[in-house]
């Protein structure tokens, strides 16, 4: 008799919120046979990462188990479910992937952008696929961007419901509400396991409806004189909609700002889900010689990104569009953990600029999570009647609060696995122990490439942004001693009114650390470590700043 058991793997959104991938692992007689990934998204940077435009999953794992993979399953759109598929699609072995209709489109298109391409395979709902020995149902849900799905995998090892992020929504503003029958279905099947989204797991109630946020818009629309400006995250479909209806209501035309945004709602409007008639749809360069009140702006960068579309906005950047008193701008978004503080400072900005500023802390309504909340997260609990539950999608405090919720409903500690990235469980006739942990890194991209930002490079990068670069040139013979006066090159370090004199001194510290000593052997490397040290030590002690200090040595 063959003997089953599946490992679940999480290589990202666990702790971090984004980043999202998950491994289902299937091994008969304990070797692996099959692997099922669900979701492949990015991160994205803390201030401390500087430089650093995304983080993506370590797939390092998976290098020599390419042939186990029977497909990859999205749930959503958004970036960190989808968006690090152009960096590992090809190094995965191009296996099939499998999405909702607007969740293929804008798959698609990202690939695109980066040169390759990727047809995604449109999914039913109500139907089976079969992937090996994984059979998959893709189940309607509601989140903040429409066509979003659940997944219920069923393995030899047992049913495991796939319930990344989504919200009990009733009246979504498109789409149809979640398919209860499906869920319920599946409970009295009976799930194995229950892998939920807990980000909302610190909110009593339920979340509120995106239909709430429309009213809002029209609302705030109602009261402004000047140019109406919206922003959200680019594939928030649903709230970008319904801001187009207001604006259409209220005889505003709309321009879309920021590639993302221009991207994304030029494919929804293809396919039917965003409705603009021609005569309401308004070119940047055109806003100027409209009315102010006739206008509608929704544009990208409501996390604060330095070179976003609003951003350049706030500071002048953008050369059709300026604001002007009477304008209004509302943020209907929330800032995702570890964004916090480019958003505020993105506002102070707009004050600057005399815009009036909307926002959560200060209004209602602006915003409905896309998460749910505790009753929410409860009946889905009590829908599925699961045997163990692992909560995903949040951070450290939104699983323990998760666990809280467990507790409520009778779950004991051992039924429910709080994880960290790379921590595995095992799944056997049954029963479910933790498993062995597999080694991750963060993989860092910028623009130059993938993975090759390591923690010096980041640490230089932060010392060049806060305390500036000193360049030390020393020309010198064979002995390596000095065969003119050092130079000293400085950027974003101090003043120039002040580098005379702190430079003269240097200089005089380089020649005497240089003068020949006895049995002392001078080679390139010992050169320039102690210029380094020495130059690091008499700079801090001179302006409280410690530079970052390059020595570039030319010997003839």
């Amino acid at each position: 008799m063959n003997s089953y058991r599946l490992r679940f793997v999480p290589l990202g959104g666990i702790v971090d919120v984004t980043k999202n991938m998950y491994l289902y692992e299937l091994y008969k007689d304990n070797v692996l046979t099959d692997i099922l990934i669900v979701d492949c998204g990015i991160g994205f940077p803390k201030e401390a990462e500087l430089g650093v435009d995304y983080i993506i999953p370590d797939i390092s794992y998976l290098q020599d188990k390419k042939d186990k993979i029977r497909a990859i399953l999205l749930t959503h759109g958004h970036e960190d479910h989808i968006s690090a598929l152009r960096f590992h699609y090809e190094p995965l072995g191009r296996p099939p992937v499998y999405a909702s209709k607007l969740t293929s489109l804008l798959v698609e298109e990202k690939v695109r952008e980066y040169g390759f391409s990727l047809k995604v395979n449109v999914i039913s709902y109500r139907r089976d696929y079969i992937f090996g020995p994984f059979k998959v149902r893709f189940i309607q849900m509601t989140h903040s961007i429409p066509d979003t799905c659940h997944i219920l995998i069923k393995t030899p090892a047992g049913n495991f419901y796939h319930g990344s992020d989504f919200k009990l929504d009733l009246t979504p503003p498109y789409g149809q509400p979640p398919d209860f029958y499906e869920i319920v279905a599946a409970g009295e099947e009976g799930v194995t396991c229950l892998l939920s989204d807990c980000l909302g797991s610190e909110r009593e109630g339920l979340t509120l409806s995106e239909r709430i946020v429309g009213k809002t818009f029209e609302d705030e629309m109602r009261l402004t004189r000047g140019k109406f400006i919206m922003t959200t995250f680019s594939s928030n479909i649903s709230r970008i909609r319904q801001c187009v209806e207001a604006a259409i209501k209220f005889n505003r035309s709309i321009c879309f700002l920021g590639r993302s945004m221009v991207t994304n709602t030029k494919l929804t409007k293809e396919i039917g889900y965003l409705s603009i008639p021609e005569r309401f749809i308004l070119e940047d360069k055109a806003v100027s010689r409209m009315t102010a009140n006739k206008v509608c702006i929704i544009a990208a960068g409501s996390q604060g990104q330095y070179d976003s579309a609003l951003s350049k906005i706030a500071n002048n950047l953008n050369k059709f569009i300026k604001i002007d008193p009477g304008d209004k701008v509302v943020f209907s978004s929330d800032p995702i953990p570890g964004q916090e503080e480019e958003v505020y400072d993105l506002i102070e900005r707009l004050y600057m600029s005399h815009a009036q500023v909307v926002y959560s802390d200060i209004a209602e309504r602006l915003h409905a999570s896309g998460h749910g909340s505790q009753e929410d997260l409860k009946f889905m609990i009590a829908f599925l009647k699961p045997k163990y539950l692992t909560p995903i999608g949040g951070t450290i405090r939104h699983q323990r609060q998760y666990l809280e919720l467990a507790r409520q409903l009778g779950y004991k500690d051992n039924q429910v696995f709080l994880m960290k990235e790379g921590q595995t469980i095992n799944f056997q006739d049954g029963v479910a122990k933790p498993g062995e942990i597999i080694e991750t890194k963060n993989i860092f991209v910028d623009a130059y490439g993938v993975g090759d930002i390591g923690n010096i490079v980041l640490r230089d990068r932060k010392t060049l942004a806060r305390e500036g670069i000193v360049v030390v040139v020393l020309i010198v013979n064979r002995n390596f001693q000095l065969t003119l006066p050092p130079e000293f090159i400085s950027r974003g370090f101090i003043f120039k009114d002040n580098e005379q004199q702190i430079f003269d001194n240097a200089r005089k510290k380089v020649d005497e650390i240089l003068k020949p000593k006895k049995d002392e052997i001078l080679t390139s490397s010992t050169v320039k470590g102690k210029v380094i040290k020495t130059m690091e030590s008499y700079f801090n002690s001179k302006t409280g700043r410690q530079p970052l200090i390059v020595v570039e040595l030319l010997q003839i």
